[in-house]
C-alpha cells in the first residue's frame, strides 16, 4: 500500500492507498506544534500531543497500526513537494541528491518546502527501509518554452531564478489522466478553489499557465490578488513595509478583499452590490486570462474545470463561459480533483506498488 503524505506547518494530511490505487482511507493530524493537536484518520478521532512533525508522523503510523495497517505493509510514501525549482521536472525516488534539490528550490517556496521536507526526514526516521517518492507542483509546467515563463528583466536576475514556474501542477496533471485516449489536442484546464489557476495543455503537455513566480500571479483568488503591476506593489511595499505588503496580497486580496469573504458561496448568496462585484472580477479575469492561454495553444478543442468552485458551481463556470462564448460551440468537461491519487498513481509508476 502506498501512503500519500501531504505535510504542511501545522499539519499532515495523509492518504492510503491500495496497489490497485483504491483509496483505503484518509485522514490528518492537525495542531502541530501547539498546545494540543488532533488525530483524525479512519476510525481514529481524538486529541494527541504533537509538538513536531516527526511526532505526527509516528501517531500516524501508529494509529494505522492500531486500525489493522502495519507500517511492513507499506510498499512506499509519497509525499507531494510545492516545488521543484528547475531541476526537479518529474517524480522521483526520494534520495540524497533529492532532499539537496529540495532544499535549493526552498528559497522559491520557504512557507512549503521545509515543511514537505520534515514530513520526508521523520519517515526517514521512523521507517528507514520504507522507500519514498516525491511528487512536484511545479514540474506538469517544465514543459512551458522559454518564451512563456521568462521575466523581461535583466540577466542577472534571471539567472537567480526570478522566473514562471506555475502551480497547481499535480491538479493538471490527473486532469489529463482523467481523459485517457480522448484528451482533447487544446484543451484549457481550469482549478479553481480558494487558490485559483489555469493552464494550457496542448498535445498533454503544459504551453503556459497563469500563476507565475509565485501562487499569487494570475487570476482573482479567494485571498491573493492575482496579476498586479510591480510598480503597485512597490508602492505597497513602501507604505506599509514588504512584509504587511506580502500579507495583504496574500491574505487580505481577491474575493475577501473586493467582497469582503473568500468563499464564493457566501458571495453568490450575498445580495450586495460588493460581492456581486467581487464575483464578476472573478469570472472576468478568469475569461481574461483565458484568452491568453488559448493564444498559446493556438486554439482551443475543449475546456475542463476542477477544484472546489470549478467543480460545484454551475453558475461560476456559466459565467466564465459567457466570457467566452465568441469560441463558439468548445466541449466542457467538470472533472473531480484528487491530488492524492496522482501523487500515488506517480508513485506506482515509479514501482511503488
Amino acid at each position: 500500500m502506498i501512503l500519500v503524505v501531504n505535510a504542511g506547518s501545522s499539519s499532515i494530511k495523509v492518504a492510503l492507498f491500495k496497489s490497485d490505487l483504491t483509496e483505503v482511507l484518509k485522514g490528518q493530524v492537525s495542531g502541530i506544534g501547539g498546545s494540543l493537536a488532533h488525530i483524525e484518520l479512519g476510525a481514529d478521532d481524538k486529541n494527541i500531543t504533537a509538538p513536531d512533525h516527526d511526532v505526527a508522523l509516528k501517531a500516524i503510523l501508529a494509529s494505522l497500526d492500531a486500525q489493522g495497517i502495519k507500517t511492513k505493509d507499506l510498499t512506499a510514501a509519497a509525499h507531494r513537494v510545492v516545488h521543484g525549482g528547475t531541476s526537479l521536472v518529474q517524480p522521483c525516488r526520494v534520495t540524497d541528491d533529492v532532499i539537496a534539490g529540495i532544499e535549493a528550490a526552498t528559497p522559491l517556496a520557504p512557507l512549503h518546502n521545509p515543511n514537505n521536507l520534515a514530513g520526508i526526514r521523520a519517515l526517514q526516521t521512523l521507517a528507514p527501509d520504507l522507500p519514498q517518492y516525491a511528487s512536484f507542483g511545479t514540474a506538469f509546467h517544465a514543459t512551458n518554452p522559454d518564451v512563456a515563463t521568462a521575466y523581461a528583466i535583466p540577466k542577472k536576475d534571471r539567472d537567480m531564478g526570478i522566473r514562471r514556474y506555475g502551480f497547481h501542477g499535480l491538479s493538471y496533471a490527473w486532469i489529463v489522466t482523467q481523459f485517457e485516449d480522448k484528451l482533447p489536442n487544446r484543451l484549457l484546464a481550469f482549478h479553481l478553489g480558494s487558490g485559483a489557476s489555469l493552464c494550457a495543455i496542448h498535445h498533454g503537455k503544459s504551453v503556459a499557465t497563469s500563476m507565475g513566480y509565485s501562487p499569487l500571479d494570475g487570476l482573482t483568488m479567494g485571498t491573493r490578488s492575482g496579476a498586479i503591476d510591480g510598480m503597485a506593489v512597490l508602492r505597497m511595499a513602501e507604505i506599509h513595509g514588504a512584509d504587511e505588503a506580502s500579507r495583504r496580497l496574500n491574505k487580505d486580496s481577491g474575493l475577501k478583499g473586493l467582497g469582503g469573504a473568500n468563499d464564493m458561496r457566501l458571495l453568490l448568496a450575498a445580495d450586495t452590490e460588493q460581492a456581486k462585484f467581487a464575483v464578476d472580477h472573478f469570472c472576468y479575469w478568469a475569461a481574461r486570462h483565458a484568452g491568453s492561454a488559448i493564444v498559446a495553444m493556438g486554439g482551443v478543442d475543449a475546456v475542463a474545470f476542477t477544484g472546489g468552485i470549478g467543480e460545484n458551481s454551475a453558475e461560476i463556470r456559466d459565467r466564465i463561459m459567457t466570457h467566452l462564448k465568441f469560441l463558439g460551440d468548445v466541449p466542457l468537461h467538470v472533472i473531480k480533483a484528487d491530488e492524492e491519487r496522482q501523487i500515488a498513481v506517480d508513485a506506482a509508476t515509479l514501482g511503488a506498488s
